[in-house]
């Protein structure tokens, strides 16, 4: 679980190169092209621009490079030349990428247009909650401490976490030790150490947080369809707090993202 300083150099150079998958994405409009174009167009980048690999495209038998979840699906939604992203969505892209041997995972929930303000209150608090979560990290903290916060923040504003999936180690491997919960009771779980590497991934919904899979064995959904939201960093426990690989240009200025 924990890399070393020439491991973790590498895994910096994956992370920024996700980042900028992303920073690619918030430049175009979302509105009214399908996911699998949306599919198409990161692997593009992925492979062609950035010289690297998408690491989801394989894995477990996904054909695809990204999960693409709008709305009451919560994650693992499957790219779909049908499946048109429309004005008022809110649609999480998940997104894996591998350089030099090391992978890095990360996600957002993007607001298409004119959404509802329940469903961008709704993306806020998913997105506060990981910072929360994120928050938490240092040597000697616990597991706990991370899926406390997560889903102290969540209730706090009337919503659920999801608990059926959950963060996890990464390096060489896409799902490595530990499990990242998002929920917990401080001071309990593993202890954390410098030089670990995790992801946060709280999903949170707007209702209740039970799930259900569809038939395709891949799409989560809320089982009353409500809402959902997620975030996703990976991050590396460092001497002294947190470093988080995969961030992003336009969150260096965010008020929660200060940790």
């Amino acid at each position: 679980m924990v890399k070393s300083s020439d491991e973790l150099a590498m895994m910096r150079i994956s992370g920024r190169l996700l980042a900028s998958v992303f920073e690619m994405l918030d430049g175009i409009d979302l509105a009214g092209r399908s996911t699998l174009e949306i599919d198409a167009l990161v692997e593009r980048f992925i492979t062609v621009d950035l010289a690297a690999r998408p690491a989801s495209k394989g894995q477990y038998g996904f054909a695809h490079v990204l999960n693409c979840s709008i709305n009451h699906v919560v994650c693992h939604g499957v790219p779909d030349a049908s499946e048109i992203i429309r004005d008022g969505d809110i649609i999480n892209l998940d997104i894996t990428l591998e350089k030099n041997g090391f992978i890095a995972d990360s996600s957002k929930t993007y607001v298409v247009g004119d959404a509802s303000p329940a469903a961008r209150r709704l993306v806020r608090v998913a997105r506060e909650a990981m910072w929360k979560g994120i928050g938490q990290v240092r040597p000697g903290a616990h597991m706990g401490d991370i899926g406390h916060a997560i889903e102290r923040h969540a209730k706090r504003n009337g919503c659920s976490v999801v608990r059926e999936y959950c963060g996890h180690g990464i390096g060489r491997e896409m799902h490595e030790e530990p499990q990242v919960l998002n929920f917990g009771r401080p001071g309990t779980g593993l202890e954390l150490r410098e030089g670990m590497v995790f992801t946060i991934e709280p999903m949170v919904n707007q209702g209740t947080r039970r799930v259900s899979t569809a038939s395709d064995g891949w799409t989560v959904m809320t089982d009353d369809r409500k809402l959902s939201a997620q975030f996703e960093h990976t991050v590396a426990v460092t001497r002294t707090g947190v470093e988080v690989l995969t961030l992003r240009r336009d969150e260096v200025s965010m008020p929660e993202a200060k940790v």
